[in-house]
Formats: structure tokens, sequence, C-alpha cells
């Protein structure tokens, strides 16, 4: 991978080199020249048309030259890239992953539009495909998708109404939102110059955050002595140019959350996940291809897939005795002890019989099977 790095390099460095010396500037120069001396003397123009013929020639020989190297160079790159990544990836797709599931695949794909805000195309495909999306699901996007819009024209009274009538919803799952709407407006105000507009705003609204926010509350009050250069001052931060970006994802995710689903689309983070384990998928059906082996475990892989933590949904148990992950059925089970081991190894230990006391694999305590109980994180 550091040999393509390189060679990326180079080319980027020939093409920055090219455009330094630009080669229509040097033909600009070459007329340009040749311009003056038949403006000095008229009677040379013959002889300064077969100088600047020759010229010419030159320079876009040169061009050409130039041209032709940085191709080759993007040519070669290219064909080695190509050598390189030759990996099949119907090799590490399963075909009967969809088997008698075509309606989910159809419901999720007619959803995504509809979590887009493409509502006319998650229409016509539902209606293609013989689905029905409920009135009160497509509602509740237009919804969330007329106060985005909103919020993106810096117009938070919609977003504080919506929030307003569901704090208690937003409480319940410990949501600073409703705050982080009154937080703003409050900032919209100081920043228009408006400061008894402002500090009236901030009695009528901050005092509920109170006890929540209360250091928070004294820094925006604060703020007021550096409304004049506030871009340079220690309250910076509170005008940082992401914040309306911050607060309309926060209200998609308090949104979704309020009605029951994830903040991303399924289909998006199924693609995700996808991508990101695609590389690895391709690399072990490679290895176990050249073994001629197969992979006959149900449920699980034999290599681990590293994603990043937002497409991470739910704990994940590995059993300290033998090491495997937790599954529906070798799940999790926890001792009279505490200690938590998966099913199958408290089978061995325990040889088959829920009333053998055996000694935990980490304390001194002896257990039995009936003592344990299932564990569900």
């Amino acid at each position: 991978m550091e040999s393509f790095i390189k060679d990326y390099d180079k080319i980027i460095k020939k093409q920055r080199t090219l455009e330094t010396n630009d080669p229509l500037d040097r033909l600009i120069a070459v007329v340009n020249e040749a311009k003056e001396k038949i403006r000095a003397d008229p009677s040379s123009v013959n002889s300064s048309l077969a100088v600047l013929g020759k010229s010419i020639k030159t320079a876009s020989n040169g061009i050409s030259e130039e041209h032709k190297e940085i191709q080759s160079s993007l040519s070669k790159y290219s064909k080695a890239i190509d050598k390189k990544f030759t990996a099949d990836m119907m090799a590490a797709i399963n075909p009967h992953a969809f088997d008698n599931k075509e309606n989910i695949l159809r419901s999720t794909i007619a959803m995504h539009f509809i979590r887009q805000g493409n509502f006319e195309i998650g229409d016509t495909f539902a209606k293609e495909t013989g689905l029905t999306v409920p009135d009160s699901m497509r509602h509740q996007f237009m919804e969330m998708f007329d106060i985005v819009a909103a919020l993106k024209e810096d117009n938070l009274e919609p977003a504080l109404l919506w929030a307003t009538r569901h704090r208690s919803g937003l409480e319940k799952r410990s949501s600073t939102l409703e705050f982080k709407l009154h937080r703003q407006r409050y900032l919209q105000l100081l920043m228009d110059r408006q400061v008894q507009e402002a500090i009236a705003y901030a009695r009528k609204n901050f005092a509920y955050f109170g006890n929540r926010h209360t250091q928070e509350i004294f820094r925006l009050m604060c703020s007021i002595i550096y409304m004049d250069h506030i871009k340079t001052s220690p309250y910076a931060d509170l005008i940082a140019p992401n914040t309306n970006a911050d607060i309309q994802h926060m209200f998609t995710r308090d949104f979704c959350s309020l009605i029951g689903l994830s903040c991303d689309s399924p289909l998006y983070v199924s693609v995700t996940v996808g991508t990101q384990a695609m590389p690895t998928m391709i690399k072990m059906a490679s290895i176990m291809k050249a073994k001629k082996t197969e992979w006959s475990q149900q449920q699980e892989l034999p290599v681990e897939i590293n994603l990043t933590d937002d497409t991470k949904f739910h704990s994940i148990f590995a059993c300290p005795v033998s090491k495997e992950q937790a599954t529906e059925e070798n799940p999790p089970m926890m001792m009279g002890c505490g200690h938590v081991i998966c099913k199958e190894s408290l089978q061995k230990l325990c040889r088959g019989s829920s009333n053998l006391r055996f000694k935990c694999p980490y304390c001194p305590q002896e257990s039995m099977a009936s003592q344990a109980k299932n564990v569900f994180f």
C-alpha cells in the first residue's frame, strides 16, 4: 500500500509542477514577445513570424511531452491498482441471505425513501411492490423534515414548539434538546444586538433548566460582557459554526427516538456495515478457497469484524472460559458468585448435572448449574 501512496504523491507533484509552469502562459508570453518586436520594427514582421512559428512549435512539443509523461504515469498507476485489487466481491456474498425475506427487504427500502424525505418515490415504490406505508408514519416524517428545513434557515420556532410539546418524553431520555434550542435562540438575539430582548428571553425560559444547566446558564449570561468581540473571547465556543448542524442532528435523533425508531435508516446502517466488513470478508473467502475449506458454524464468523462505534447497537459478550461469543442458543449465564460464563461452558463444568457443585473458574466459591441465571445485556 505504501508503494501506491508514493506513486500517487509523485503524480500529484508532477501535476502541480505543470500547473505552476502553465503551458498557456508560456505560449502567450511567446506571442506577446513577437507582437512587441513587430510593433517596434514593422519591417521585421516576416522574420518575427518565422521565429514565432518555431517558438510555438518548440513550446507545443514541450507541452505535449509533459502531458505524455503525466498521462503515462496515470496509466501505469491505474493499471497497478487494477492489478492489485482484483477481489471478487461475489465470493463474500451469501446469495440466499434474503430467501423468503423479500417483503422485509422491500419494506426496508420503502421506509428508507420515506426517512430520507423522498416521499413521492417511497409511495411509488410501496405501491408497485404491494406495500402499505402507514399514513401516520408518513405524516410524522413530513413534520420532522419541515422542522429540519426551518432549522437550516435558523428558524427555531417550530423546533421549540415541538420540544415543549414533547418535554416529558425528552426528559425521560435525558435529552438536552429543549435547552439547546432556547440557548441558541438567546444567542441569536444577542448576536443581533438585541441585548434587552435576550435578557428577557433568558429570564422567561432558563428558569426551568436552572438545576440541570446552572453553569452553562452562568456562561451564557456572562457572555453579554464580550458581545462586541465574542469570537475572540473565552465564550467563542458558544457561537461555534457547527452548532446549528449539531442541533439538527440532535433533533432528528430525538424525534426518531420518540416514535420508536433509530436515528439512521436501517438500510443505510446495513450498507455502511457491509462496506466496512467487505475487505475482511473477501480476504477470509480467498484464504478459505485456497485452503479448500468451508465455514459451517451458523450465525458466527471465523474472523472479527471491526466496526465503528456508531454502528454498534448492542453489547457483545464473549465467554471468558471458551472465548466464544454468546448466542441465543449459548446465552450468558450468571453463577451464584456473580461471575458470568456461557451456557455451554457451564454445562461442561457441571458435567451435565444441574445439582453437581463445582468451583467457579474465577473465584473460590462453589456453584451449581441450577443456581445460574440467564443474563440479558
